[in-house]
């Protein structure tokens, strides 16, 4: 049996598998039944560590949000697993939650935590900022979270890296506590991340860098060669936004990635996540599945390891015009 490692989240004091599982689809692409059976597969494969957000997925006709925590929560009873999985949630973008001011933010946490069927969330992200609240009343709420126990770690997501150095001055002005995570756009055709500050901040901070869309939605898992894949039936959501990346570097990354999942015996995805496991800061690729299928390649990156000419040769075919 393969040892499969484990790895802190920053400086906190809860430990992962080296794969975050998205939930955005549940309730969504995935419904409660096939929900389940991929949660049931990622924790048998494995994986403990599930993220999802209280605005999921408000954007469905008929849907208010909260629903991907709804269905995370009566997994978890119905499984008795709480104790045996790390959940990350987040803040700013239910419809009845918008925003982090302070008063919203305590009542979002409640709300979710509610959904979740928890006492405590361990890691709680702001989910995006909120230029109209003062960063003192929102860093201020999230430290308060900590203190009366409802969330264990704070994390930050969709922030500059201006801002989220701020938020660290504040926290140590004021003696709260400080953030152990954070969550940027980041994957072998979305590199900005490299080069915007946000990786800077987490070495300086020892922040735990959890990166979404780390399949370039679909895109990384060559799932998409030509426009047409598209429109074929049971195409992703998201395969309009995967299609963009096919330009010359695009291509030269896939190709890249399909020379060296050939030579391994592995899927693409898999190569893909493995490279991005594998960066500076980085503790954990964010990938989602709307299938238990989809499953494989994504709990074998908890014991791949690329070598460091695999990697040279992604990060060159890939490297930004």
């Amino acid at each position: 049996m393969t040892l499969i490692p484990s790895r802190r989240i920053g400086k906190s004091t809860l430990e992962i598998a080296p794969l975050a599982l998205g939930g955005n689809v549940f309730g969504w692409t995935a419904d409660r039944a096939e929900s389940f059976a991929v949660l049931d597969t990622f924790t048998a494969g494995g994986g403990n560590f599930v993220d999802t957000a209280d605005g999921y997925s408000h954007w469905v006709p008929g849907h208010a949000g909260g629903e991907s925590e709804t269905i995370i929560g009566d997994w978890l009873a119905a499984r008795g697993a709480r104790d045996r999985v790390v959940i990350a949630t987040k803040v700013s973008t239910h419809p009845e939650f918008s925003g982090l001011a302070a008063a919203n933010v305590r009542a979002a946490a409640d709300a979710s935590l509610a959904r979740l069927g928890t006492e405590q969330i361990d890691l709680y992200y702001a989910h995006f900022d909120d230029p109209e609240t003062p960063l003192e009343e929102t860093v201020a709420a999230f430290s308060g979270l900590v203190d009366a126990g409802k969330i264990r770690a704070i994390g930050v997501s969709n922030f500059t890296a201006a801002r989220v150095a701020e938020w660290f001055r504040i926290a140590r002005a004021e003696g709260y506590h400080l953030p152990v995570a954070l969550q940027p756009h980041y994957n072998l055709v979305e590199r900005e991340f490299e080069t915007n500050g946000l990786r800077e901040v987490a070495l300086a901070e020892d922040l735990a860098v959890f990166p979404y869309f780390s399949l370039a939605k679909g895109f990384l898992a060559g799932k998409y060669r030509s426009g047409a894949d598209a429109t074929v039936p049971g195409a992703s959501a998201r395969a309009e936004g995967a299609i963009a990346y096919l330009d010359e570097r695009g291509r030269a990354v896939l190709g890249a990635l399909d020379e060296i999942a050939q030579d391994r015996g592995l899927e693409v995805a898999t190569v893909a996540l493995a490279w991005l496991q594998q960066q500076p800061t980085v503790t954990a690729p964010l990938a989602s599945a709307r299938t238990t299928g989809q499953l494989d390649a994504l709990l074998a990156t908890l014991t791949v390891k690329l070598g460091a000419d695999e990697l040279a040769r992604l990060s060159a075919a890939s490297q930004p015009a």
